[in-house]
């Protein structure tokens, strides 16, 4: 059964904005009383936090799908959309995080670090939210936002004080047990140990952690063995502990090889850029099972080759415990000295991170070439999330989001990089949206200076006001008294009562 996991992937979506509202206030005496359509409301983001109280990755192994919750849709009388259900997933300290083509994006190695991996969508705003003094009364809302979706790597690198390291079966795994109250499985075969085991150590006022790794062997930086997928562990200790073998019965091994090959090892691992390497941290050595037969004689004859290397060499069993508290004190001491040095250290601004954002307001226009036609392709965030926010069956929407991109100045790119009536526009990546651009300018320095898009409850009212019933009377009245007056010059008294009689039929 599996029981350790330092790498997995997880499959995101944060939650959906919810879609704004058209809706129109209706009271008696007052059918359209202005609009009342809310927003919708925003969608669930997914979020990771450094928390002591995990130690695995072993929960998103086996359920790697989160998502967030949906916003709810805007509704009229100015009811906003409920927000969607955020998560906020506790992942261990020292879990690095990726995204799905392996480049860093943060490391939460820290207590209470934060990261908002997942962003929900924006909901959309209803047409209350839209009315202006140009646009009173829109017939349109805005759509909500897509959520994040995609995948993400984390990656678990143990936060220790001290590295064992060692070949296997060179009882790293009793050191930690004789050292501290960790009790990880111990036996007499290699490759016992199959994941990082920790233990907390007490050498007088310091308390420290040490990192029991699987053994290397040589060639385990270029995939032999186990050690290499698990030195990112060692990455984050402040000093390295090798325990070499002095009671090992295989052939063509010895303390002093067994050393040169690890370091050879450790020297190969590539760290992180701006991480000391290995190789070049504070070192002690310890060589174990010296109270087996002829192991305290083969520690005594290589500890003063080991000396004249500049290491700090003690003789120690994990079975009897000799030496340990020599060796425990030794340790605390390397831990205190990279404690201060760290101390001693700029202190860095505690921040929450946060998903990387990018200028609102920036945008490209690239042209494309697609057989013998020739597209431009427009990307930023802005015009993106614009789209999709349209609804493109609203006449009145379209025109709402063609005086957003020309606001942007969109229009004067799309001339600068050769665009012209008629030219097909591309929003998005991939597939994107696409329009036949029918420009509202015919060159850069016009403007436009009005907004485009119609709203038929607003069209012209045939029906008459009383100045316009007043204005037909006076009109119909003239025209009378201007045949009266003719008739009259005419001289013609018949056609005179005529008229008279014509007029009282009229009125």
């Amino acid at each position: 059964m599996i029981s350790f996991i330092d790498q997995v992937t997880l499959h995101l979506r944060a939650g959906d904005g919810g879609d704004g509202c058209v809706s129109v206030k209706r009271e008696k005496f007052k059918p359209m009383a202005g609009p009342d359509g809310a927003d919708g409301g925003k969608g669930g983001s997914i979020s990771l936090i450094a928390d002591p109280s995990v130690t695995t990755l072993l929960d998103f192994h086996f359920h790697p799908h989160r998502a967030g919750g949906d916003g709810g849709d805007g509704a009229g009388d100015f009811r906003n959309g409920a927000h969607g259900a955020g998560h906020q997933l506790p992942v261990p300290i020292g879990t690095v995080v990726k995204d799905a083509n392996g480049k860093l994006i943060a490391d939460l190695e820290e207590p209470g670090m934060e990261l908002v991996i997942a962003e929900g969508g924006m909901g959309g705003l209803g047409n209350a939210a839209l009315a202006s003094s140009k646009r009173k009364a829109p017939g349109f809302a805005l759509l909500g936002v897509p959520g994040w979706r995609g995948d993400i790597i984390l990656e678990l690198k143990t936060v220790a004080d001290v590295a064992l390291v060692g070949y296997p079966s060179a009882g790293k795994s009793s050191l930690i047990a004789a050292l501290s109250a960790a009790r990880p499985k111990i036996a007499d075969y290699p490759f016992t140990t199959l994941h990082p085991n920790l233990g907390v150590v007490q050498a007088g006022d310091t308390r420290f952690t040490i990192a029991d790794v699987p053994g290397l062997i040589e060639g385990a930086s270029e995939g032999k063995g186990l050690g290499l997928q698990f030195l990112r562990h060692v990455e984050r200790c402040s000093a390295l502990l090798h325990v070499l073998d002095c009671g090992t019965l295989e052939p063509n091994r010895d303390p002093i090889s067994d050393l040169d090959k690890i370091l050879v090892e450790l020297e190969a691992y590539e760290v992180p850029e701006g991480e000391m390497p290995l190789t070049q941290r504070p070192q002690l050595i310890a060589l174990n099972k010296i109270d087996v037969p002829d192991g305290r004689e083969l520690a005594d004859f290589v500890k003063p080759e080991l000396e004249a290397r500049g290491y700090k060499v003690f003789e120690i069993s994990a079975v009897s415990h000799e030496g340990l508290r020599e060796l425990n004190f030794a340790l605390a001491q390397l831990v205190s000295e990279a404690r201060h040095e760290k101390e001693a250290l700029p202190a860095r601004p505690r921040i929450t991170l946060m998903q990387n954002k990018y200028e609102d307001s920036k945008f490209t226009v690239t042209p494309e070439q697609r057989g013998d036609d020739t597209i431009f392709r427009i990307l930023g965030n802005k015009p993106e999330r614009w789209v999709a926010q349209t609804v493109f069956g609203n006449e009145e929407a379209i025109g709402y989001l063609a005086d957003r991109l020309a606001k942007i100045g969109l229009e004067k790119e799309l001339f600068k990089a050769g665009a012209s009536a008629g030219s097909t526009v591309v929003i998005g990546p991939g597939a994107g949206v696409i329009f036949d651009w029918e420009p509202t300018i015919n060159s850069p320095a016009e403007l436009m200076v009005s907004p485009r898009g119609t709203d038929p409850r607003f069209a012209d009212n045939e029906r008459r006001t009383n100045v316009d019933r007043r204005k037909e009377y006076q009109e119909r009245m003239d025209r009378k008294a201007a045949i009266r007056i003719e008739m009259q010059n005419e001289g013609n008294p018949d056609n005179w009562d005529n008229q008279k009689g014509s007029e009282a039929k009229e009125e």
